[in-house]
């Protein structure tokens, strides 16, 4: 479904009417289209009304899509192999459902998609809901009767996670005994919880009562899952169809249809129901794309970004399976009144499971603005600390000349106090920044430099855009390091590679950023050619998310694809993760367009390879940094190992090796503070709940081997 990574406040909402003749063009040919061109036949005995309102999506997609989106990708046979190849993940994605026969059947269609669309037409939904139905009913009735048989818990098999590595099965038999061996790791999988709770149990279960809970309820799970399946309507199939049509683009374009509006940019911040999380639907997954800072995900501290959340529990009660299910749905059944409990099951991204705990609650609104503090360099130096979660920044209440709050301006306050207090160096932090407003990055880049240009955007088929600072003022000039990460996106990138090529500060962090350079627009569909909804029964035609311009660096390269690549670059626990623009299906290509006129900083110059090989030698000896790639090293073998053995006594072993590395890495965390002088003997109270947020917010910077290794280069810098 549609990626939800926050767009910024470039997006172009009067798209059409500032191209009047496309759009009147539009109006006069589908006016023709739609009502001179013939009767409209339903399919299936389905509502006329509703075969028009598919018919006139399709013809959209194929005729106007091409035209407002940057890349201008022609509907050929490129685009229709792309378009099936999506639509199939999203039919069955992890290859449960269907035969390798329902592919062949459906795979025929391929080459006809891009010209049927051209006709206003899509079959390949239709055929594919048929299909797929057949299926669920049969593999229904194959569930119910292997959930009641009994398992060996000691034979040695396996069960291939990674849908790439398996094939779609032939027949049934062999479909049968995969969901055998689905059935089965869920039924151990949820022994082990049960044998968990046991221990805080008051009344102990026997284990043969616990095997037959965990039967119990994971047929009622899957039971559940099938009824869902089974309520599906051949308008969601088409509305998965027109939204593979439009990733085949890009995965930022997309189409949201009247009940999915509601899954864009679902970010449940700042209600007092949500838990802070941003949630894409990928590939029959729910994914965390970024935790919102402040939230109760962020305070929690266990959820990630590119977790997969696979099931949904309300406090002790039965998990419910979100695997397949719509985002919308599942985010009911994440929110939840203030104060509850919801119990996320989730697969890190290096294949192991946790259950998560996370108290609804408000977001701490404090949180997500702009932080600071001074940390003791190494060196005896006074170094500034500058966290910039996000840039945000009030557009409605400024807009109005209402009292508002922005990041620049919440930015420029902590530098001034900074600066007061007489610091020797700074360290900017921008990671998990996943973007927000453009202005905004203009405007604190500038505040590092005199004047000139920070970015380039670029339309297609029109000339490009140079945003600039116009102050002369340069508000900080001392010693610099900014530090990022593989979560950093969009205007977090912009800023970095600003800074990085005016050489005003070194750019700490992993092999690259997310490389998120590409702006989109929203297109109301109903307000784009309102007169359709009057032979439609006022039907909601929904909207599409179209990618209309790339970012570019003042150097001319694209922060599209490739990101930015630091100075120095650190061990991170995710840098095994495929993690990125670049890894994104059908994502934009890099490219680069002419250099802009800048002038690099006239103030103390530095070698990058220099500071990069004094970083390495310490980083090797460093054990704050040192546990992180070596516990990155076993994430990555982890990863790369993808089947699940179902022997009970491997699953238990998994699960304790889980636990020992995230109690290692706290250890190391807490050691490493006090390694480096920098204990704060705030309250070791063993409930950190009884820690200020403030100081538990201080003790988490300085405990951070990332700032530390930061500090030092600094330190360097001031040499």
């Amino acid at each position: 479904m549609v990626s939800n990574e926050l767009s910024d406040k470039t997006g172009d909402p009067g798209f059409m009417k500032r191209h009047p003749l496309l759009y009147q063009f539009s109006c006069i040919l589908l006016l023709f289209f739609l009502f001179l061109g013939g009767p409209v036949r339903a399919e299936d005995q389905d509502d006329i009304q509703l075969a028009g309102h598919n018919k006139w999506l399709a013809y959209i997609l194929g005729k106007q899509l091409p035209v407002m989106h940057y890349s201008h990708k022609p509907v050929d046979n490129d685009l229709a192999v792309a378009v099936f190849d999506l639509y199939l993940k999203q039919l069955d994605f992890q290859k449960r459902f269907l035969l390798q026969s329902d592919v062949e059947i459906l795979k025929a269609y391929t080459l006809t998609i891009d010209d049927r669309l051209k006709d206003g037409k899509a079959d390949l939904p239709g055929v594919g809901h048929r299909l797929l139905n057949r299926r669920i009913v049969e593999i229904k009735e194959m569930v119910d009767k292997i959930a009641v048989a009994d398992f060996d818990t000691e034979v040695k098999e396996y069960y291939e996670t990674d849908p790439d590595k398996l094939d779609f099965a032939r027949n049934l038999k062999e479909l049968q005994e995969r969901w055998r061996l689905i059935v089965k790791g869920q039924v151990f999988s949820r022994y082990l919880d049960l044998q968990e709770e046991q221990e805080k149990a008051e009344v102990k279960k026997g284990a043969s009562e616990l095997w037959q809970m965990a039967k119990d309820k994971v047929a009622k799970r899957n039971r559940e899952i099938f009824h869902r399946l089974e309520q599906e309507t051949r308008q969601d199939h088409y509305d998965r169809f027109f939204n593979a049509v439009t990733r085949a683009f890009d995965p930022h374009t997309g189409y949201l249809p009247p009940a999915g509006k509601e899954d864009f940019d679902i970010h449940m911040r700042g209600s007092l129901d949500g838990i802070g999380a941003l949630l894409r639907e990928e590939d029959g997954y729910i994914k965390v794309v970024r935790i919102i800072p402040g939230s109760a995900s962020a305070r929690q501290g266990r959820l990630e970004a590119e977790d997969i959340i696979l099931e949904v529990a309300q406090g002790i009660e039965e998990p419910v399976d979100v695997t397949d299910m719509r985002l919308r749905d599942a985010v009911r059944l994440i929110r939840g009144p203030k104060g509850s409990e919801v119990r996320l099951g989730v697969k890190k991204s290096d294949g192991t499971l946790d259950l998560i705990p996370i108290i609804r609650d408000v977001v701490q609104i404090e949180e997500t603005f702009v932080k600071s503090t001074i940390l003791n360099g190494p060196d005896g130096s006074r170094i500034g600390y500058l966290l910039i979660p996000s840039f945000y920044r009030d557009f409605e209440n400024s807009g109005n000349g209402q009292p508002s709050r922005n990041s620049t301006d919440d930015t420029r306050a902590a530098l001034l106090e900074l600066k007061a207090a007489g610091v020797d160096g700074l360290i900017l932090d921008m990671r998990n920044n996943g973007g927000g407003s453009l202005i905004d990055a203009v405007d604190i880049a500038g505040l590092f430099i005199r004047e000139g240009p920070i970015v380039q955007i670029k339309t297609s088929g029109s000339d490009r855009k140079i945003l600039r600072d116009e102050d002369p003022q340069r508000l900080y000039d001392g010693p610099m390091v900014a530090l990022v990460n593989q979560f950093s996106a969009s205007a977090s990138e912009i800023v970095a590679a600003a800074l990085q090529d005016y050489h005003r500060a070194v750019i700490i962090g992993g092999h690259h950023t997310h490389g998120k350079g590409t702006v989109q627009t929203v297109v109301d569909l109903n307000d784009l050619l309102p007169f359709l909804k009057f032979g439609q029964g006022g039907r909601d035609f929904g909207a599409l998310k179209v990618t209309i311009q790339k970012f570019y660096r003042v150097n001319g390269g694209s922060t599209q694809y490739r990101g930015v690549e630091p100075d120095i670059v650190l061990p991170s626990l995710f840098q095994y993760l495929e993690s990125g623009e670049q890894y994104l299906d059908y994502s934009l290509p890099w490219d680069q367009l002419e250099a802009v006129e800048y002038k690099l900083f006239d103030g103390k110059s530095f070698d990058v390879a220099t500071l990069a090989v004094a970083s390495k030698d310490r980083t090797a000896v460093d054990p704050g940094l040192q546990v992180i790639a070596d516990e990155a090293t076993k994430a990555q073998i982890r990863s790369k190992e993808t089947r699940i053995s179902l022997r009970l006594a491997d699953m238990i072993q998994e699960r304790a090796d889980a636990r020992q590395a995230r109690t290692k890495l706290g250890a190391h965390y807490r050691q490493y503070r006090v390694e480096q002088g920098n204990d704060l003997d705030l309250v070791k109270s063993e409930d950190e709940a009884k820690v200020p947020d403030e100081d538990k917010w201080l003790e988490d910077v300085r405990e951070d081997p990332y700032v530390g290794e930061a500090m030092r280069v600094v330190a360097d810098l001031r040499r």
